[in-house]
């Protein structure tokens, strides 16, 4: 009996991979690597684009940020008949950038933790609040080179004194012909909530900084700790003055030297490596960061303090039945008063600051 053997003719074709594919082979890294960049990267995109800084500065081994500025004066425009016009001078200078110093860091958890507790406890709650602290480093860092600032001054109450910042940056960049794309202002958290009273704000938070935007005329403004900004303090400065520079761990000289770091994204802010210690039985995790944020002009940067005398809202703002007193009220301008009652719902009428006052009260 002849069997008929089936044949099928395919005429498959075989190609070579593309070059520069990825294979399983070339990703050397764990997931726990990942998860740590990717998210301090999302954290820090969602805070540059609230900051409208356009593009971090990256620092190149063996190198020194500088910015170029000119100086000079234009020259008269009022010449004689047949006098020589004057020649306008100026002068091209440069000025050095904040200096990085890149952080080393390191956390290890032993094996009897991860066997007591779990490897989500002992190592990726560990790696999350191992992440907060980095973050807040840096902000730390870009507070306390905003307390320098230069444009100093004071005002009687908190939204005088966020006014004033606002209107010192301006008026500082105006002089520089330059435009200030947007302020950003950083307020102590508990002043903040002072002036608002009961009022309902709703805030955003990005890389672990609360802030509300379109408020009393910033266009940011953010709420920091006592040990971040201190009470009675407004500081503010352009958005397009804060300069992002840094240190790309993943940086060539850094690989030849033995030292790979897992980093992610665009701009590579920070690295990060997991390595098993088998002579200890422990994880260690390691993370390189060479990150700095600071103003260009720090001439440019309102310091302003409120003096005593303006508002003290948790000792005098409300009563016990949580009213404003008119005490709290008689410390302020007719504009703040106003701006408040717009706040809290009231309808005015009056125009005088005694009937206004009356007026508030009476609809408590």
């Amino acid at each position: 009996m002849n069997k008929n053997r089936l044949t099928m003719n395919t005429n498959l074709q075989f190609f070579a991979a593309n070059a520069g594919l990825i294979t399983t082979g070339d990703i050397d890294v764990t997931a726990r690597e990942i998860d740590f960049v990717t998210s301090f990267e999302r954290n820090w995109e969602a805070l540059r684009e609230i900051l409208g800084i356009s593009r971090a500065i990256r620092k190149q081994p063996g190198t020194v940020l500088k910015s170029k500025y000119v100086e000079g004066t234009l020259a008269s425009e009022t010449v004689a008949e047949g006098d020589v016009i004057p020649r306008t001078h100026y002068t091209v200078k440069e000025k050095p950038y904040s200096e990085i110093t890149l952080g080393k860091y390191a956390k290890e958890v032993s094996i009897e933790a991860v066997e007591n507790h779990g490897y989500e406890v002992a190592c990726e709650m560990t790696d999350e609040e191992f992440q907060t602290d980095l973050q807040d480093g840096i902000t730390t860092k870009f507070y306390n080179y905003l307390k320098t600032g230069t444009l100093t001054n004071t005002a009687k109450t908190f939204q005088m004194a966020v006014a004033k910042s606002i209107g010192s940056v301006k008026n500082k960049f105006k002089s520089m012909h330059r435009t200030a794309t947007g302020v950003a202002v950083f307020v102590n958290i508990m002043d903040f909530y002072d002036y608002l009273g009961d009022s309902n704000i709703t805030l955003q938070t990005a890389f672990g900084l609360n802030y509300i935007k379109g408020f009393l005329g910033a266009d940011v403004m953010f709420l920091c700790s006592d040990n971040e900004i201190p009470a009675g303090k407004v500081l503010a400065t352009a958005v397009n003055n804060i300069v992002a520079y840094y240190v790309d761990p993943s940086d060539a000289d850094f690989k030849k030297a033995g030292l790979s770091y897992t980093v992610s994204g665009e701009t590579n802010l920070i690295g990060f490596k997991v390595k098993g210690d088998y002579d200890c039985a422990t994880s260690v995790t390691y993370a390189l960061l060479g990150f700095v944020l600071f103003a260009e002009y720090i001439d440019a940067v309102a310091n302003v303090s409120i003096t005593p005398g303006g508002i003290d809202p948790t000792t005098q703002a409300v009563n016990a039945s949580g009213e404003l007193t008119e005490e709290y009220l008689n410390s302020l301008t007719v504009a703040e008063i106003k701006a408040l009652a717009e706040r809290k719902g009231y309808s005015l009428t009056a125009t005088k600051k005694a009937d206004i006052i009356s007026e508030i009260l009476s609809q408590q």
